[in-house]
């Protein structure tokens, strides 16, 4: 794996946490009795997003870590998911 394709894997597991973090613990207008005029009662009051993002950070590194392990490693491979035999032979060689 490149560093390029390292920084995009890190950056997709990162977004994929962040939505999952957002709407933890997240205090809407309405819950809290303080609805501003001109708002949704279901907008967010306290969401406490930098908190949420070092934490994505820190959880993202980890999943990061052990999924570029796995395919640094090797651990697994097209070879392994391919149920159906869609990604045709594995031992292709193109011709001069």
């Amino acid at each position: 794996m490149g560093p390029v394709s390292a920084i995009v894997l890190f950056v997709i597991v990162w977004a994929m946490t962040f939505l999952v973090a957002i709407p933890i613990r997240l205090q809407t207008q309405g819950e809290a009795d303080q609805v501003v005029p001109g708002t949704h009662e279901g907008s967010p009051q306290r969401h406490h997003l930098k908190k949420k993002a070092l934490i994505t950070t820190v959880v993202a590194i980890v999943i990061w870590g052990i999924l570029a392990w796995i395919i640094v490693t090797g651990q697994i491979t097209l070879a392994d998911i391919d149920l159906y035999e869609r990604f045709g032979p594995g031992d292709f060689i193109p011709a001069d």
